[in-house]
């Protein structure tokens, strides 16, 4: 039954709602450089004092916001059931810290490339970071002292070659190696852990382990070679 209000309208009684539903953010469009003629000095701006350099600093962390987002959206498949709210969070820690890196590094800027292109590496470098950080928060990082490796599709030939070869790894990774130098190897190289997340999980710096894992694969590729196992190229470097 329909009734009729003072003003003649027909009170048709209270509709249904329609269920609200949350749908995916849409991909962000790749960053723009906006770098044209005439914009204001970059280095300028961002080393001068006062609103002038209170603005540059607005300005820029906005670009790397922009390009923060554009990269936690392409690596989305290693968040999975990640929300927005969350990608905003990482997309804004990258960003802030793109933004201290590059005043630190500002001097070092030499005008070879646009100066958000530039900016934009440091952006794309912590974004990278905050989602390998993020998809490992709650992965154990295990550091073996030794491992063993097998490929389950090889043929019988192939087979004996893979498990000879793996067994001289072994032996070179046990002699040659500190305990500390293969933990390090079998993290980073057979584990696949992401060398940022070792870091901070170790207390170290990404340098630190570069060197270590360098020193490594020279001591295991002397070994290798001296064991007849790795041939030495024309110039002498295995």
């Amino acid at each position: 039954m329909t009734l009729a209000g003072p003003d003649g309208a027909t009170d048709v009684g209270p509709q249904p709602r329609t269920p609200y539903v949350e749908t995916a953010s849409p991909e962000p469009h790749e960053p723009e450089d906006p770098d044209e003629p005439g914009e204001p000095d970059w280095v300028s701006d961002l080393s001068s004092s006062g609103p002038r350099h209170e603005e540059a600093l607005r300005r820029l962390h906005a670009l790397l916001l922009k390009a923060a987002r554009h990269q936690v959206w392409r690596m989305r498949d290693q968040l999975p059931g990640v929300g927005a709210v969350t990608v905003d969070e990482l997309a804004t820690c990258a960003a802030d810290d793109a933004l201290v890196a590059i005043l630190a590094k500002l001097g070092g800027f030499e005008g070879r490339s646009r100066f958000t292109t530039w900016a934009y590496k440091f952006a794309i470098l912590q974004a990278a970071n905050e989602v390998r950080r993020h998809a490992w928060s709650s992965r154990e990082v295990c550091l073996p002292d030794d491992a063993l490796w097998s490929d389950a599709s090889a043929g019988p030939e192939q087979h004996a070659e893979a498990t000879d070869l793996a067994a001289a790894v072994q032996h070179a990774m046990a002699v040659a190696l500190t305990s500390y130098q293969r933990r390090i190897a079998l993290a980073l190289l057979v584990e696949q852990v992401p060398i940022d997340v070792l870091a901070d999980r170790l207390g170290t710096t990404r340098g630190a382990l570069y060197k270590t894992l360098h020193v490594a694969r020279s001591r295991l590729r002397a070994h290798l070679t001296a064991s007849g196992h790795l041939t030495t190229a024309r110039g002498g470097t295995p």
